[in-house]
């Protein structure tokens, strides 16, 4: 038995009717699961809370920087509410009766995507008036890169999260891989180590990965030093990522536990991965985007040494009589 039915797109508005339903129907799910609401809402604060309290820094730069860093994990983060939440549907049999509905697997999935982005979007906004009130931010950077680099990237990790949905069977399953991936993404990114921290062959690794192009691309935006050509690159990454993301996890979705995913499907799998593996190999040849992020990092190093406080630049004179 194959693994997902094959979407007849003679009938597109059929199914975009469907996809809008389930949305809307997956969001009020979303807001009565309980690991769905802390991995898209608590997890977020949490991070957002700790940059408030240990950066002490103030405007400029570093906490447009700062900006784009809360922005990166939140958006990175997607994966893990939509893996926990399918996990969860096909443990409980929900998605069983999910099946029971004239649809495909492609609007089941696409809702996930769509109600996931729906529910990212007031935690976005959240940590962005934080940061505008707490952490002094005066400079938005380049707002529509900033909002175009978002929906890609809530976009494509959801849809990796659906991959990783696809492929497990149990919560504790979903739990390990998670935070196998989240922990690679932090630190092979840029989001939390610098990538010129790392040994070369690590940066050229890192440029297969979708996180590099989110972390870097967010945090050039937020500080307003991106160019429309950067953006488009950033942009490729991730639409090349959800696309992909997005076929391999509809070949491999199972709507119950015990379904096999047959020889095609994982062929299909591999196919699918050659467009990312060849983003990655041009972005190496390339050679400009590893320069991009030392100039990031140097950016924000001149910022650093700029705001450092007057009083340690200039000495207050001694009370001597």
């Amino acid at each position: 038995m194959s693994a997902t039915p094959t979407m007849d797109y003679s009938q597109r508005p059929k199914y975009i009717a469907a996809t809008w339903s389930l949305t809307k129907v997956r969001m009020l799910l979303a807001m009565r699961n309980r690991a769905f609401f802390f991995f898209s809402l608590m997890m977020p604060m949490l991070f957002l809370i700790g940059a408030v309290i240990f950066i002490h820094q103030k405007g400029g730069f570093v906490s447009q920087y700062i900006l784009g860093v809360l922005l990166t994990w939140t958006v990175m983060g997607s994966f893990w509410g939509v893996s926990v939440q399918l996990v969860t549907f096909r443990e409980q049999g929900i998605l069983r009766r999910f099946r029971l509905a004239p649809v495909g697997a492609g609007p089941m999935l696409a809702s996930s995507i769509l109600s996931n982005y729906a529910m990212a979007v007031p935690t976005l906004l959240i940590e962005v008036l934080v940061c505008r009130y707490v952490l002094h931010i005066r400079n938005w950077g380049n707002p529509l890169g900033l909002f175009l680099l978002v929906t890609f990237g809530c976009a494509a990790f959801s849809a990796f999260g659906l991959i990783v949905a696809s492929v497990t069977n149990t919560m504790q399953e979903t739990q390990l891989i998670n935070q196998l991936i989240w922990l690679g993404f932090l630190f092979l990114s840029g989001a939390t180590i610098p990538l010129d921290s790392f040994p070369p062959w690590i940066q050229h690794a890192a440029l297969f990965s979708p996180a590099t192009y989110l972390a870097v691309g967010l945090e050039t935006a937020s500080m307003g030093t991106i160019l429309w050509k950067d953006l488009a690159t950033d942009i490729g990454g991730l639409a090349i990522t959800l696309w992909a993301a997005f076929e391999i996890s509809r070949r491999l979705f199972r709507w119950e536990p015990e379904a096999k995913v047959s020889k095609r499907a994982k062929l299909w799998v591999l196919a699918a991965l050659i467009p990312i593996f060849a983003f990655g190999i041009a972005e190496n040849h390339n050679g400009g985007y590893l320069k991009r992020t030392d100039a990031n990092l140097k950016l924000l190093s001149q910022a650093n040494r700029e705001m450092t406080p007057q009083s340690q630049n200039h000495p207050q004179p001694s009370n001597s009589n």
